[in-house]
């Protein structure tokens, strides 16, 4: 995109955690989240649909860059598979103001241009537009951290992490990590089992 913005991406949040991929991929990933927490970080819904239905209120996208990916450190390894030259995006996801979540995602150059036309749009909404089918594969489960999410979200991390990728007719579109503000306790309740909560 010719006209990106003139906004730095910011580096990618440090992994303090990270679950093994086979794990994540059989389902045996997250076993010391409570049950809503695990079906918002390993389920394969829409996380822009699921903050609406929590929250009542729509979410909106606070995009805070987007343009050619400058580097590669900490990123996914599923990047890897998309074709180069590669486009990041990273935006805050809102209600009310407030940040419910963070994300970053990668695309091929060309790819976003077809599929990101309207940069304040969740990209759920923006792939489903045309109402294409499409398949999400959850890759990954972490605890993340970084001094510019602790001020975004008002808390202190570290927060919980996930990525995955959107697949259409087999070809993979894109690589998205999102991290979560404990503020959906509110909504989710704990995201740790009662137990784990006692643990040092």
């Amino acid at each position: 995109m010719a006209d990106s913005l003139l906004t730095r991406p910011w580096v990618s949040p440090t992994a303090l955690w990270e679950a093994p991929i086979s794990e994540v991929l059989n389902a045996r990933a997250g076993g010391q989240l409570s049950g809503a927490w695990k079906l918002l970080l390993l389920g394969d819904g829409s996380p822009t649909r699921h903050l609406h239905l929590l929250t009542g209120t729509p979410i909106t996208i606070d995009l805070i860059a987007m343009g050619p990916e400058l580097a590669s450190q900490g990123r996914p390894a599923e990047v890897a598979e998309l074709a180069p030259p590669l486009l990041l995006r990273q935006v805050w996801l809102r209600c009310n103001g407030q940040a419910l979540a963070w994300a970053e995602s990668w695309w091929n150059q060309a790819e976003a241009e077809r599929s990101l036309r309207d940069r304040q749009q969740p990209i759920w909404l923006s792939l489903t537009s045309e109402r294409a089918e499409l398949f999400r594969e959850v890759d990954g489960l972490a605890q993340v951290t970084a001094d510019w999410l602790e001020r975004g979200f008002g808390a202190t991390g570290p927060f919980w992490s996930r990525h995955y990728r959107f697949f259409r007719q087999g070809r993979e579109l894109t690589v998205i990590r999102e991290v979560f503000s404990p503020a959906l306790e509110r909504w989710l309740g704990p995201s740790r089992h009662d137990a784990d909560l006692h643990k040092v």
